[in-house]
């Protein structure tokens, strides 16, 4: 069972059980809801077709920063360098419910 969700401007593919990072966003009390989605599928080709209620429910793990990126700008013959660093922000989650239809689908223990 999977869903492919769309937060922060992209799209994942989860499952219940997995743990990924997301652009960092607001949560209550460690839950976050995803309400955007794309796709659910039960089985290998199986889609279902009606996804007006369905949503994705997770928790944060963590929050943090990651690695920095350097930016280099440089213009040949003008005289012109500028370096400039980047740490993105996210929020790590971890997928525990898939709801569609009625029905409900939690990582098996």
């Amino acid at each position: 069972m999977y869903a492919v969700i769309r937060t922060g401007g992209k799209q994942y593919r989860v499952a219940p059980g997995d743990v990924l990072r997301i652009e960092k966003s607001a949560n209550d009390d460690g839950k976050i809801e995803f309400s955007e989605i794309l796709a659910v599928s039960s089985g290998e080709g199986n889609f279902e077709q009606e996804l007006s209620g369905a949503k994705v429910l997770a928790s944060v793990v963590s929050e943090g920063r990651g690695e920095k990126i350097l930016v280099f700008h440089y213009k040949r013959k003008k005289q012109y360098k500028k370096m400039q660093g980047h740490r993105q922000s996210y929020t790590q989650v971890r997928i525990n419910e898939i709801q569609v239809n009625g029905r409900s689908f939690t990582a098996a223990s």
